[in-house]
């Protein structure tokens, strides 16, 4: 049976998932970019993401190639695709990536607006979900024919699949910085109650990398 991973997840050493104030300019919130910045000198990044040649090769690197790995369809909330709010007042955005954005599989956007399937280059097509996380689940399970999920975020919609015990895996990479304020991942979650462990810690060259898992 497919598994739901949420993989190479940053977060900052005070838990934060996300700063505040998200916008077109700012995907991970005024001064957020510092969370991922451990992914942009790998070289899976610079190669899916990027589309240019290079890169590191170790250890960040090995956690980046994982998060790809055995992949059949894709689940993110509605910030994860778009800064905007509200009723899509048109079809315009069509999310950060460009036309060939780096899923090549199904994916199932979280929303409470309707908005009809939209089909990218290389495989990926999105589906907006209205009827929540156990809604959005069953369809990627399906979608993604025997295959993982992952989850790809943001943090509250990966803390309501924690809350709800639907996290098989978990990869968070913690950066070597401070925010201060954002969203919190944990806060809140009793995640040994839920039944999650570390399984693995790594340090890596730009951040620690922690596997959680369920038992």
């Amino acid at each position: 049976m497919s598994k739901l991973k949420v993989s190479a997840f940053s977060i900052s050493l005070d838990g934060y998932g996300a700063a505040p104030d998200q916008s077109l300019e700012n995907p991970f919130g005024v001064g957020g970019m510092v969370l991922p910045a451990w992914m942009f000198s790998t070289r899976v990044m610079r190669e899916k993401i990027m589309h240019q040649e290079g890169g590191e090769t170790g250890i960040d690197n090995g956690f980046a190639e994982r998060s790809f790995e055995n992949i059949g369809a894709n689940i993110l909330g509605r910030n994860m695709f778009s800064p905007l709010r509200g009723p899509w007042l048109n079809d315009d955005w069509k999310g950060w990536w460009g036309p060939n954005p780096p899923y090549h599989t199904p994916v199932f956007v979280l929303t409470h607006h309707p908005r009809a399937p939209l089909e990218m280059e290389g495989g990926t097509v999105f589906h907006f979900v209205t009827g929540g996380i156990h809604e959005a689940l069953e369809r990627a399970r399906a979608a993604a024919q025997g295959k993982d999920i992952r989850l790809g975020g943001g943090t509250a919609t990966v803390r309501q699949y924690l809350q709800a015990q639907l996290v098989d895996e978990m990869h968070v990479a913690v950066s070597p910085v401070v925010l201060g304020k954002g969203e919190a991942l944990f806060a809140g979650l009793d995640l040994p109650q839920l039944g999650y462990h570390v399984s693995q810690r790594v340090a890596g060259e730009k951040a620690t990398h922690f596997v959680v898992t369920r038992a």
